[in-house]
Parts: C-alpha cells; sequence; structure tokens
C-alpha cells in the first residue's frame, strides 16, 4: 500500500535512529499497524486475524503434542492415548489442536468466500489472490497428514484411499503413490513421513501468510464497494481510510475474542462433535470400516471425487476419447482438484467490470445458490455413495464448475450493474453518517 500518501516511521532517538539504519524492524511494524485501511470494512474483514491466530495455536500446539507422540504403527495410537490421560494437560492441548483445525477451516473457508463475493481476486490482487490459495492447498495437505497420525481406522483407511487417489494417474501413478506411502501400502514408513510434512508445512505456510500479508499490503486492501482507495493526494486519502492501528486491531481483536468464546466452548464441553467414533479404534488393516469418510472440511470435494462414476456421460465421452486412459477414478481425481484450480484461476473467468456483489444484482442470486451448492456437497460427501446420494453429488458437482467456467464469464457480458459510489468516503457517509467522516463510527464499520 505504499502508493496510498501516509506517515512513514521517523526514529527518534539516537538509538532508535543507530537500529533503523541497520534493521529497520521498527520501522516495519510501523508501516503494518498504521497502515491506511478502508474505512467502510465490515466484519467479514474479521477472519485475517482469527487465521493468524489459529496458525500460531496449531503449531505452539502441534509442537507440545509432538514431545510426547511415538510416530510407530505399534505405538502411535497408544502415544495419544498417553497424551489424552497421563500428561499433564494433555487433553486440553490434544483437543484444542483437534478442534483448532476446524476453526481454521471455518475461518478460511469464510475468508474465501467473502473474496469471491467482494471480488477480492480482481486486479490489482491476482497475486494475492494465488498465493492465498496455494495456502489453502498447503492447509490441507497439512490437515490430511494430520489426521493420519492418531493411528486410528479411520486414520489409516483415509490414508489408503485418500493416496490410492494418485495411483489412478497414467502411467506414473504407482511410482506416486510408492513414493507417498514409503512403501507398497500404509505403514510405518508413511507414518514417518507424514509426521515429518506435517510437521514442516505449517512453517511453510506461516512464510506463505508472510507474502499474502505483503502482497495486500502492497496492493491495498479491498473494501466491501469495490471502489478503489483515491491516491491523488493525502487529503483524499485519509477521506477514505483509517489507520489499522487503533481502530482496526481493536475491532478485530474483539472479533477474535466473541470467535475463541465459542471455540473454547466446544473444545470444553463437546471436543469430539466433529470426529468420527471409528477413529477412537485403533487401526486395523484386517477391518475395513462400513463407510471411509474424511474429516467434514474435505467433504465438498469427496462428494466431487465420488459423482463421477463409470456411468457419468461425461466420464465415457472421456475415456472413448482417450482411448481408456482417463476411467472413472481418474476422472474423478481430476474433478477433485479441478473444483480447487477453478477457484484459484477465477480472477480470469469473471468478466465483469464490477469488483463487489453488492452492485451485481445477478450475481449474488448464483453466488447464493453456490454458497447452498457448498454445504449440499458437504452434507452428501458424508453420505454413502448409494440411492440418491450419487446423483445429488453429480448436480451438485456439475453446479459448481457452472458456475465459474460458464456462469460468471456470462454475467460480465448480460448483467446490468447497479451504481456504484465514487469513492469510499461516500460510501461510508452513506451507511454510518456524516460524523462518520472524521473517524468517530469508525471502531465499529458493522455493515
Amino acid at each position: 500500500m505504499s502508493g496510498i500518501p501516509h506517515d512513514h516511521y521517523e526514529p527518534k532517538s539516537n538509538g532508535a535512529k543507530w537500529l533503523h539504519r541497520r534493521l529497520p524492524v521498527v520501522g516495519l511494524l510501523y508501516d503494518t499497524l498504521m497502515i491506511p485501511t478502508p474505512k467502510n470494512l465490515n466484519w467479514m474483514w474479521i477472519w485475517g486475524i482469527v487465521l493468524a491466530f489459529c496458525l500460531v495455536m496449531q503449531i505452539v500446539t502441534g509442537i507440545i503434542l509432538v514431545m510426547h507422540y511415538t510416530p510407530h504403527v505399534d505405538l502411535a495410537f497408544a502415544s495419544v492415548e498417553h497424551i489424552m490421560r497421563n500428561v499433564n494437560g494433555g487433553w486440553a492441548i490434544r483437543y484444542i489442536h483437534m478442534n483448532g483445525a476446524s476453526l481454521f477451516f471455518i475461518a478460511v473457508y469464510l475468508h474465501i468466500f467473502r473474496g469471491l463475493y467482494y471480488g477480492s481476486y480482481k486486479a490489482p490482487r491476482e497475486v494475492t489472490w494465488i498465493i492465498g490459495m496455494l495456502i489453502y492447498l498447503m492447509m490441507m495437505g497439512t490437515a490430511f497428514m494430520g489426521y493420519v497420525l492418531p493411528w486410528g481406522q479411520m486414520s489409516f483407511w483415509g490414508a489408503t484411499v485418500i493416496t490410492g487417489l494418485f495411483g489412478a494417474i497414467p502411467f506414473i501413478g504407482d511410482a506416486i503413490q510408492t513414493w507417498l506411502l514409503g512403501g507398497p501400502a500404509v505403514d510405518n514408513a508413511t507414518l514417518n513421513r507424514f509426521l515429518s510434512l506435517h510437521y514442516l508445512l505449517p512453517f511453510v505456510i506461516a512464510g506463505l501468510v508472510v507474502v499474502h500479508i505483503w502482497a495486500f499490503h502492497h496492493t491495498g486492501n479491498n473494501n466491501p464497494t469495490g471502489v478503489e482507495v483515491r491516491r491523488s493526494s493525502r487529503k483524499e486519502a485519509d477521506a477514505d481510510t483509517l489507520p489499522f492501528w487503533p481502530y482496526f486491531v481493536i475491532k478485530d481483536v474483539f472479533a477474535l475474542a466473541v470467535v475463541l468464546v465459542g471455540f473454547f466452548a466446544v473444545v470444553g464441553f463437546m471436543p469430539n462433535f466433529l470426529g468420527h467414533p471409528d477413529n477412537y479404534i485403533e487401526a486395523n488393516a484386517l477391518a475395513t470400516p462400513a463407510h471411509i469418510v474424511p474429516e467434514w472440511y474435505f467433504l465438498p470435494f469427496y462428494a466431487i471425487l465420488r459423482a463421477f462414476d463409470g456411468e457419468v456421460w461425461v466420464v465415457i465421452a472421456a475415456s472413448w476419447l482417450t482411448g481408456g486412459i482417463v476411467d472413472a477414478k481418474f476422472f474423478g481425481v481430476i474433478a477433485m482438484f479441478g473444483a480447487i484450480a477453478v477457484m484459484a484461476i477465477v480472477p480470469w473467468l469473471d468478466t465483469s467490470s464490477v469488483r463487489s456483489g453488492r452492485y451485481r444484482p445477478m450475481f449474488k442470486w448464483w453466488f447464493a445458490l453456490l454458497c447452498v451448492d457448498f454445504m449440499v456437497l458437504m452434507w452428501v460427501g458424508a453420505r454413502p455413495a448409494e440411492g440418491i446420494y450419487p446423483y445429488i453429488a453429480l448436480i451438485g458437482s456439475a453446479y459448481w464448475f457452472a458456475y465459474f467456467l460458464v456462469i460468471l464469464p456470462l454475467l460480465g457480458i448480460f448483467e446490468k450493474p447497479l451504481p456504484q459510489p465514487a469513492t469510499i468516503e461516500e460510501d461510508f457517509k452513506e451507511h454510518y453518517g456524516k460524523s462518520g467522516s472524521n473517524g468517530d463510527n469508525a471502531a465499529t464499520p458493522a455493515e
């Protein structure tokens, strides 16, 4: 956000000047806290701090847990029970870490869908969006490998099913699957390498988060109107923005406190609500669970994976065109990863000149249907692949791809947007009154 005129850090004391010339860390912190931020941000902009808190919480609790965990197929399950029963506060650390993953994904989904609605992916923020999607992929990989570590029934069979997907890749699939597992099947080598990667990837995520924050600090925050901050003069920029400290820091900390009240209520009173009962049974390669289900945050994409069986016409066509190379299993893998890929390339799929969904009346309805579709896919992903459920999953999958690949491009051509405010200051005055233009109401800019 260097293009927006604002005060920069100026060291006063000799010691501060000495440090600033050699390591301008205080100046970097000052510029981050005092960065001009659009004054009309609503409560959907609080998920960034929740995500940052979750990342730190998961790293800290993970480091403590690994001190007591034994990565061996004969001892892993017992070591988790040891943490729960014998380590001082071990049960709390494990439940915080376990439910922290769920809070992490709740926040990231709200963060992503907020970006999709308000057009945070549009120029000049495409790189920021791509980095965010890379963080999301890293989160999915980290969560998957972490789910294997307790070595319960669902951990073992979930690892078997998911790693088996890579075996569906023509020609090189078996080699990739063997490399992932460290052998021909899920075993001790798998557990060791999954622990290693589960421990490493959060630090990679932390590095990407720093780049993500740097990226949007350079381009500036998006806001509910999608109108850019005026940069032609200091006076105009000040009319559109407020310093991040104290206005938005206090707002974010308050929102985080509210979220954590609900989180610790879950940890304290219903910590196993989102877990699967079969995962409290030690892994047994000779006893397959009746229904293998991944964690809830993978369910929408798991539903897409299963939706494309050998009876779907597009799968039949793909198999015929490729001479049988693309079978139903491989097509499902392509569809699952493709469902994430279309989100990543949405900056180039959305053809509308209007950034914010607030001023796009037709877009609002299609986007609302996408949100419902995501929840339906999550629900059907937890159902058995029989009866009517595969048809629901197929319809949901078809809409997911249609939204990104067909509807968004066409909306930019046919949709007539509503009038937009000329400036952020104009929108702020409209919502919070003229007294808000000097920051009086800025501490609570809820829409």
